[in-house]
């Protein structure tokens, strides 16, 4: 809905190895400068405006553009999944409860299902895969 037929098949039919996203771009500052010539925009202050936002609007897509383009290294992601089991193991072993009322020999770890640490671990678990 933002762009006439004409316009789609000619944005369709233009290749390009990337993205294409630059194109209605430069039919905005063509279609401004028409409207300068044309009288349309009475100043040349104001199509300088309209310019200047379009190309920070430009570059910011071109910054998102590259955000795309560069993957995220391999080690970010061994590192942050060895943080969430490391961090899982350690919660494992630290939330057991201990009651030191009861007398254990050498105080060993009383054995339960610790239900909200394996409901946290599966949530970090899912976001580590998303």
């Amino acid at each position: 809905g933002f762009m006439t037929r004409h316009e789609r098949k000619v944005f369709d039919d233009l290749k390009s190895p990337h993205l294409k996203y630059w194109v209605p771009f430069v039919w905005f500052g063509n279609l401004a400068s028409k409207a300068r010539k044309e009288g349309r925009i009475r100043d040349s202050v104001d199509l300088q405006t309209l310019m200047n936002e379009m190309n920070k609007y430009r570059s910011w897509c071109s910054l998102l553009f590259g955000y795309d383009w560069v993957g995220i290294p391999l080690v970010y992601t061994q590192v942050v999944t060895l943080a969430v089991y490391t961090f899982f193991f350690a919660c494992l072993i630290g939330r057991q409860f201990l009651d030191t009322d009861q007398g254990y020999q050498g105080h060993d770890l009383d054995i339960y299902i610790p239900i909200f640490t394996l409901l946290q671990f599966f949530f970090y678990a899912g976001w580590l895969k998303v």
